[in-house]
């Protein structure tokens, strides 16, 4: 009866199995950029609590307008 249940009939279709190695292919994949997007993340943040930024090496004594 779980067989019926899960549609299984005589064997794994082909294309099924495809499917199936694609998506989880497709998780590995976003589990990766996930883990590399919270690494970089909390370098940014570090940097940020260091009282590093970019705006900081502006002199705006000597900063130029900018055109309109």
């Amino acid at each position: 009866m779980a067989k019926a249940l899960l549609g299984y009939v005589g064997g794994s279709d082909p294309r099924v199995l495809s499917e199936m190695r694609r998506l989880q292919q497709r998780v590995q994949d976003l589990e990766s950029e996930l883990i590399r997007m919270q690494a970089e993340n909390e370098a940014l943040t570090a940097a940020a609590h260091r009282g590093d930024s970019l705006l900081e090496g502006i002199d705006v004594s000597q900063a130029e307008p900018a055109l309109a």
